[in-house]
């Protein structure tokens, strides 16, 4: 044997055995670990974790990746059809490894296709980082092979390529072919047609260069290639494929994310709350729930159709106020802002531009004239959009924001507790503070009234037409209560005239009565402030019986739902089941009540809060179209900074906050700033809409249910003596009118009808309203009151 071919000889041999050890090297993790046996057989991929509605109807997600898994079954035959004929035309007849790619690829240096097979590229997303340095690139490689042929022992064809579909990216953060087919199309991935098939397929050469949201000419032509391969390989007629290749790409692009989808502000609060969940439980592997990455399924209480209208109506009465405080003098000349240039300095140095130019090296000097340039920017807006195109500095619009009226908004039912809707602000996008959750709390004004005077129903033996004094308290060591005796008439009046009208001075009688000394009245008050459920901290100043404690909308709608709930305080609840990534109950949720008052207390409490909606303070309320038993309490506070009113029926249960973050930006007048003004409106639109919706089988004929042993009702002989004008808190009763504010407003402000903030996919049918009215031929079930124990 020649020298030359013994020399040749040996280089093969050594590359062989070098090729060897490779390949048992990369086996036995040099490069790398490698997956186990167990892991193989069970693969996993960062999976979004789902948010549903009562109806089902998907409400967003957290994901980190947004991938959510399908089975082979559920994907269109078109999708993998053109899978196989674009990345791997011998998908069938290999075992992981296409030697024949391979030396094309090589041969080609890659221009002519790449070597991976379906199998390789699952192997790549499940178990390596792809690495983009080409030495790095080469063991990884290798190790892909060794796994993808591991893949094969273990699985099918079938069930690789679910696995592949599953994992690959697609673009916009969308991994796998069900985000791919619900964003790009709006479909489940087995009602996707041809030319939409080998659009998403076309994309996975390059996820953004072929994206047909972005570069819709070029993806046009990648999908194209596509049909042309399909036809190739036999699973499409040249004919049709001729057809199929002059249509363009329609889109009907749905992108869930943090600000799209149904309810953000509660998927929000909703996040915060599972993370603490998904600390304190553990899957299977004995590790804690990973919100972001385990697919988790999470059912709530939201009802979409209650939700919308939640947004319709806080956006139509919100923006309509905030026009009117928009044209207060102090805000268009700016002076609301002297003695409080400090929020705006705060605000500057908390702004994403601050930090961005800080981490690049900035003065603090330069970058505080940068504030003042006027440049092109977007701002909120009370539209459609949700904002408008304008030019100003930065620091106009920072001050520009602080100026929006904010508003909270929650509607539950009484007796579960489920939470049927909740709007934490007027736009997500731009503002992320929560203005319901149990951490925002604001002063609560004379909405604490029923609270008080249920306690002096229920402990000190008042009834509604208990005579009170309408005049100023001495509280030993805390002065007068209220600090002013104007609105005082020195009258002695019944308890129910007394929340009717919204007495300040008579109330704070009923508190004193509360305690043999005076001054006992504030602790009792605050220990059944905590029986309600009331968590805020409340010192027992006697102050509190008017309203200046601080307690979130969310307390309050538990401390109310004692009322319509026959003296059964019940929790708000929003999560009924959570469940695996594999459908697997991991935990349930049932309403917990528990009993505060006598169902005669909450009846006579109800009684009374029908007449401050009747007689009092929240008499406007007709005047919206609403229908059917209704009790309510308005509230304002000091300076017109807080608005609120909460309101209820036999069925629903709704509470409404408005005010600005800031709580020196407000209201001039208070028959403007008051909460029969600013807060009632909201819960009257949403209530007229709620009701006028059949499928939602809420009976405006429905009635509070009276206990049998009240034989007397309520008298109200003393309406046609008292004028109504003003209650002490300086709230107006109004004449019914809605536009009756009582100071100017400019006559070319008026409510505007605005679209919701929350998006579902066009094809849900939750969106879709015709509603089927109640009739004689399709009656509605009235509320069904729980008969308490014993």
């Amino acid at each position: 044997m020649k020298k030359s071919v013994k020399i040749l000889w040996k280089f093969f041999l050594a590359s062989l055995c070098i090729f060897i050890l490779i390949l048992l090297f990369a086996n036995w993790g040099l490069f790398g670990k490698m997956p186990t046996i167990e892991e193989l057989q069970n693969p996993s991929a960062s999976l979004a974790s789902q948010v549903y509605a009562d109806d089902g109807t998907l409400m967003g997600k957290y994901y980190l990746e947004d991938r959510v898994n399908v089975q082979y079954r559920d994907i269109s035959k078109y999708i993998v059809q053109a899978l196989i004929a674009t990345e791997d035309e011998r998908f069938y007849d290999h075992s992981g490894i296409d030697p024949r790619s391979i030396a094309r690829a090589f041969f080609s240096l890659g221009s002519e296709g790449g070597g991976s097979t379906i199998t390789m590229q699952t192997a790549k997303n499940l178990f390596t980082n792809y690495n983009r340095n080409m030495l790095a690139r080469i063991p990884q490689k290798i190790k892909e092979a060794i796994i993808a042929i591991k893949l094969e022992r273990n699985f099918t064809k079938e069930e690789i390529i679910t696995l592949y579909l599953n994992t690959v990216p697609f673009g916009d953060n969308v991994y796998g072919i069900r985000n791919a087919s619900k964003t790009f199309f709006s479909k489940e991935p087995d009602r996707l047609s041809v030319e939409e098939a080998a659009s998403l397929i076309a994309m996975l050469k390059g996820s953004t260069m072929y994206n047909p949201r972005v570069y819709p000419s070029r993806a046009r032509e990648r999908r194209n290639v596509v049909i042309d391969q399909m036809v190739r390989n036999d699973y499409l007629q040249e004919k049709l494929a001729d057809s199929i290749k002059t249509l363009p790409i329609k889109l009907n692009y749905q992108k869930l994310d943090e600000t799209a989808g149904l309810a953000p502000y509660f998927r929000m609060v909703l996040g915060e709350e599972m993370k603490k969940w998904c600390r304190d439980h553990k899957g299977r592997d004995g590790d804690p729930y990973d919100l972001y990455r385990d697919g988790l399924k999470i059912y709530t209480t939201l009802n979409p159709r209650m939700q919308l209208y939640a947004e319709e109506s806080v956006a139509k009465h919100i923006s309509y106020m905030q026009k009117i405080l928009s044209s207060q003098s102090n805000i268009k000349n700016g002076s609301v802002w002297k003695g409080h240039e400090n929020v705006l300095d705060a605000a500057m140095k908390q702004s994403e531009r601050w930090k961005n130019m800080k981490k690049d090296g900035a003065k603090d000097e330069d970058i505080r004239k940068s504030f003042f340039v006027k440049t092109r920017m977007k701002v909120f807006a009370w539209n459609n959009k949700r904002e408008k195109d304008t030019t100003m500095s930065p620091y106009d619009s920072i001050r520009y924001c602080h100026q929006m009226l904010q508003a909270g908004f929650m509607a539950m039912d009484p007796l579960s507790g489920e939470v049927k809707a909740w709007v934490g602000g007027i736009d997500f996008k731009t503002f992320k503070y929560d203005h319901v959750n149990i951490n925002t709390r604001r002063q609560v004004g004379s909405t604490i009234k029923p609270l008080l005077y249920s306690l002096a129903i229920e402990d000190a033996g008042f009834t509604p037409n208990t005579p009170v004094e309408d005049m100023q308290q001495n509280f030993k060591g805390y002065g007068l209560v209220p600090a002013t005796s104007s609105t005082c008439t020195g009258a002695t009046i019944p308890m129910a005239e007394a929340l009717a009208l919204s007495r300040n001075c008579a109330t704070a009688y009923i508190m004193k009565q509360l305690g043999t000394d005076g001054n006992e009245g504030p602790k009792r008050f605050v220990d059944f402030l905590r029986q309600c459920n009331v968590q805020a901290k409340i010192d027992p100043y006697p102050s509190i019986a008017i309203g200046s404690s601080e307690i979130s909308l969310f307390e309050m709608m538990q401390a109310y739902s004692m009322l319509p709930g026959r003296g059964f305080n019940v929790t708000p609840m929003y999560i009924t089941r959570i469940e695996d990534k594999n459908g697997n109950v991991l935990q349930t949720f049932l309403p917990q009540r528990k009993e505060v008052i006598s169902d005669v207390t909450a009846y006579s409490i109800i009684s009374m809060m029908q007449g401050v909606m009747q007689f009092g303070t929240g008499r406007r309320i007709w005047s919206y179209g609403v229908n059917g038993e209704i009790a309510g309490k308005t509230g304002t506070t000091n300076d017109n900074s807080d608005a609120w009113f909460m309101g209820f029926t036999p069925q629903l249960l709704c509470g409404v906050w408005t005010g600005c973050d800031d709580r020196f930006i407000r209201f001039n007048s208070t028959s403007i700033g008051q909460g029969s003004s600013v807060a009632l409106p909201v819960w009257a639109y949403f209530y007229e809409k709620a009701t006028s919706d059949g499928a939602l089988a809420l009976d405006t004929k429905s009635t509070f249910a009276k206990p049998d042993v009240i034989q007397n009702d309520i008298t109200y002989d003393w309406i046609n003596d008292v004028p109504l004008q003003l209650g002490a808190e300086g709230e107006d009763a109004g004449n019914g009118n809605s536009a009756d504010y009582g100071d100017y407003i400019p006559p070319d402000i008026k409510p505007e009808n605005i679209a919701p903030e929350s998006q579902l996919p066009s094809n849900d049918t939750s969106k879709k309203r015709n509603p089927q009215k109640p009739s004689a031929n399709n009656p509605q079930p009235k509320a069904v009151m729980p008969k308490k124990p014993g």
